[in-house]
């Protein structure tokens, strides 16, 4: 059953991760895209902790950059954001995008096809809060991870909340310093990737990651 508006907002995390498990996934993950899902446990836990101990989740307008199916615009949907709007560049996810938003009977949220990299300029501060996970800049996308957060923070007018490898961290704080960005490790979580590809020999695979909120102490000029 769809919830309704007066019980998001007061979701429970458990409440929120057994939602979340309900929306459907990648039919076809392509290895070009890092299309690797978010699972429900970790995207009902960051967005848990952006809503309830930051409150940049609620009536606010939010960014879901690189939203694939739509697991974390959906639960931010749910937890009352005035609007979400997912990117992303594949067709095909957004289309699984669409089917869950419509299961969920959803109205405050949105997406859009695009080139994730090409929106900083059309796009500058006109979202409160941009949540994301980023393609990891692993294999054929060196950087991604970088670049992604760079159209985030033009994006944001208050913060962006990214999960990251956190045996990258030392290099993302030097970004964030370079940028003159407060970064915060709000969370340190494990991430099980599953076997999506056929190069995987194992089931699953453990990989330690951060959910990081940047902020801007003052907004550049």
């Amino acid at each position: 059953m769809p919830p309704t508006e007066t019980n998001m907002k007061k979701l429970k995390l458990k409440e929120l991760e057994s939602r979340l498990q309900q929306v459907d996934d990648f039919e076809n993950p392509k290895l070009l895209l890092e299309q690797y899902p978010t699972r429900p446990h970790i995207a009902a836990c960051m967005l848990y902790t952006i809503h309830n101990t930051f409150d940049d989740i609620e009536n606010k307008v939010v960014a879901d950059l690189g939203c694939g199916c739509g697991i974390l615009s959906i639960g931010s949907a749910m937890l009352g954001a005035g609007l979400c709007v997912g990117f992303d560049i594949d067709a095909d996810a957004l289309e699984i995008f669409s089917r869950n938003a419509e299961e969920f009977e959803l109205t405050n949220i949105d997406m859009i096809q695009c080139d994730v990299c090409s929106l900083a300029a059309r796009t500058s501060k006109t979202f409160d809060t941009v949540i994301m996970n980023p393609p990891f800049g692993t294999k054929h996308n060196k950087g991604m991870d970088i670049t992604f957060l760079k159209v985030a923070l033009q994006m944001a007018q208050t913060a962006v909340y990214s999960l990251h490898k956190t045996s990258t961290r030392k290099h993302i704080q030097k970004k964030a310093d370079e940028w003159k960005v407060k970064m915060e490790v709000i969370a340190e979580l494990r991430y099980d990737l599953p076997a999506s590809y056929k190069f995987h020999k194992k089931s699953s695979v453990d990989i330690e990651v951060d959910l990081i909120k940047f902020s801007f102490e003052k907004l550049p000029n």
